[in-house]
C-alpha cells in the first residue's frame, strides 16, 4: 500500500498487551477499532441468557472482528484473551477511510474477508457433516501439523473450551477421547500423543472441501 496512506491507518493505533482473561471486545458494542493478534491467543465467543459458546481460538497472526469494522456495525461476538497478548488496535475509521483510497489494501481486506468466510463455511460443514469423534480427530489433526508434526499435541485451550468449539458438552468430549485412545491416541492432561497420523486423518475422514492441513491458519 502507498507508505502514505499507511501512515493515516496506523494514525492513532496503538500496540497494547493485556492479560489472559480479559475482554477486549464485547458482543453488542460498536465496532471502534480493528483488532490484530501479535502474539497470545483469543478465544471469540457468544452468548445467549446464560448460555455461552466458543466460535473459535486465534493464533497470531488474526484480525478480528473486521466485518463490524468495514460495515460500522456491532460486534456480533466478544473476544477475550486465553493467555497473555499483544494486540494492535487500530481505529476503525481509519481502515474504512484508507481502503477507500488505497486499492491495494482495499485487495488485501477483500482476500482477508474472503479467507474468513471460507473460514465459516469449513467450519459449518466440519459441523454439521461429522460426528463428534470426527470433529475431534479433525482438530487433533490440524494442530498436529500446525505443530510440527512430531507426534506429540499440546493442546492450547481447555478441555471445556475446546468443547464448546468443537458443539461437544464435556460427556460428549470424554467419550470421544476414550473411543481415540483406543486407536492410538495416548492422553495425559493437555499433552497428546499422537500413535498414526494417518491413522487419525482416517478417523477424521479427510475432506479436501472441509480440511486445510496445510499449516496455514485460514485459507
Amino acid at each position: 500500500m502507498e507508505e502514505e496512506c499507511f501512515d493515516d491507518l496506523l494514525n492513532a493505533a496503538f500496540l497494547q498487551r493485556f492479560p489472559e482473561r480479559v475482554t477486549v471486545v464485547q458482543e453488542g458494542d460498536s465496532a471502534d477499532f480493528l483488532h490484530v493478534l501479535i502474539d497470545g491467543t483469543v478465544e471469540l465467543f457468544a452468548t445467549l441468557d446464560k448460555r455461552e459458546s466458543t466460535m473459535t481460538v486465534l493464533s497470531p497472526v488474526s484480525t478480528f472482528i473486521l466485518a463490524a469494522v468495514l460495515k460500522d456495525a456491532l460486534y456480533l461476538m466478544s473476544a477475550r484473551t486465553r493467555t497473555t497478548s499483544q494486540i494492535l488496535m487500530i481505529p476503525a475509521q481509519n481502515v474504512r477511510s484508507v481502503m477507500a483510497a488505497d486499492a491495494a489494501f482495499a485487495r488485501s481486506i477483500v482476500s482477508e474477508l474472503a479467507s474468513c468466510y471460507r473460514g465459516v463455511v469449513r467450519n459449518q460443514k466440519n459441523l454439521k457433516l461429522r460426528t463428534g469423534v470426527e470433529r475431534l480427530a479433525s482438530y487433533l489433526a490440524h494442530q498436529h501439523v500446525r505443530q510440527g508434526a512430531s507426534g506429540k499435541v499440546k493442546l492450547q485451550i481447555d478441555k471445556k473450551t475446546l468443547g464448546s468449539m468443537l458443539g461437544m458438552t464435556p460427556e460428549n468430549l470424554s467419550r470421544a477421547f476414550s473411543i481415540l485412545r483406543k486407536k492410538g491416541i495416548a492422553v495425559d492432561g493437555s499433552e497428546i500423543t499422537i500413535e498414526s497420523a494417518d491413522a487419525l486423518v482416517e478417523i477424521a475422514r479427510f475432506a479436501p472441501l472441509i480440511d486445510n492441513l496445510s499449516g496455514r491458519s485460514s485459507e
